[in-house]
């Protein structure tokens, strides 16, 4: 065959014949023999390392084989000596913070820390218990993991739980949520958004100041990052 001296077609129709060590051709003109693409698994090269430049709030480190969120950071460039990078660092196992210095530019070890939608089905004594909707597989955080946000946390609500070396480390409440007003000073006619504030306790368990003219059994927004009324539902 021109351009191709060493191969050979078959006579059977479906039938595909190699008489080169490169190349495989059919005599179906509709069926092609993927040998010629054949490769070894190609492992593109890592382009980006994190170090101590990419340091932001929130990113997540591994520090003496924990791993660890960052909670505050300032880059300092002295007069004299390296610049370097103080952080404060929550160790998402132990829960405790702790400052930890980096030279300017050093390599850091990133978290392999990822996140599932899981959702908050029930608590079960001390432990709050988290299920995936399509397998039905629990997951369980106790009170000290668990921490303050258990104060917006609701049954049926949807969280993310972070999951490093196959295990659940922490989870992230909603940015908002809708609770109820079960107690509240009750509204005076003529209250306003402008008119002040009053504590309010909410089906959680929380209590956030709300406008003077919310009631009891209102519903409304809050806020989870700063626990602050937001609007009604």
């Amino acid at each position: 065959m021109a351009g191709f001296p060493n191969l050979k077609l078959s006579l059977f129709p479906n039938s595909c014949s190699l008489s080169s060590s490169s190349y495989s051709l059919c005599s179906n003109p509709f069926i092609v023999s993927t040998s010629i693409f054949r490769r070894t698994p190609y492992r593109f090269p890592k382009i980006f390392a994190f170090s101590s430049n990419d340091i932001k709030v929130g990113s997540n480190v591994e520090v003496d084989g924990a791993p660890c969120k960052v909670i505050e950071f300032l880059h300092v460039k002295p007069g004299k000596g390296a610049a370097f990078v103080r952080t404060t660092l929550r160790n998402y196992i132990t829960g405790n913070s702790v400052e930890k210095t980096f030279r300017a530019g050093s390599k850091i070890e990133e978290a392999n820390i990822y996140k599932e939608t899981k959702q908050f089905t029930y608590r079960d004594g001390a432990q709050y218990v988290f299920m995936d909707l399509i397998t039905y597989e629990e997951y369980r955080l106790n009170e000290k993991e668990v921490g303050d946000k258990a104060k917006f946390l609701k049954e049926g609500m949807d969280c993310n739980l972070l999951f490093w070396n196959g295990k659940v480390i922490d989870f992230e409440l909603p940015i908002t949520v809708k609770l109820t007003v079960v107690d509240v000073d009750p509204g005076l006619k003529g209250d306003t958004a402008q008119g002040g504030s009053k504590p309010a306790t909410l089906d959680t368990g929380a209590v956030v100041n709300v406008p003077l003219f919310i009631n009891r059994g209102e519903e409304i927004m809050v806020d989870t990052r700063n626990g602050q009324y937001m609007s009604r539902a």
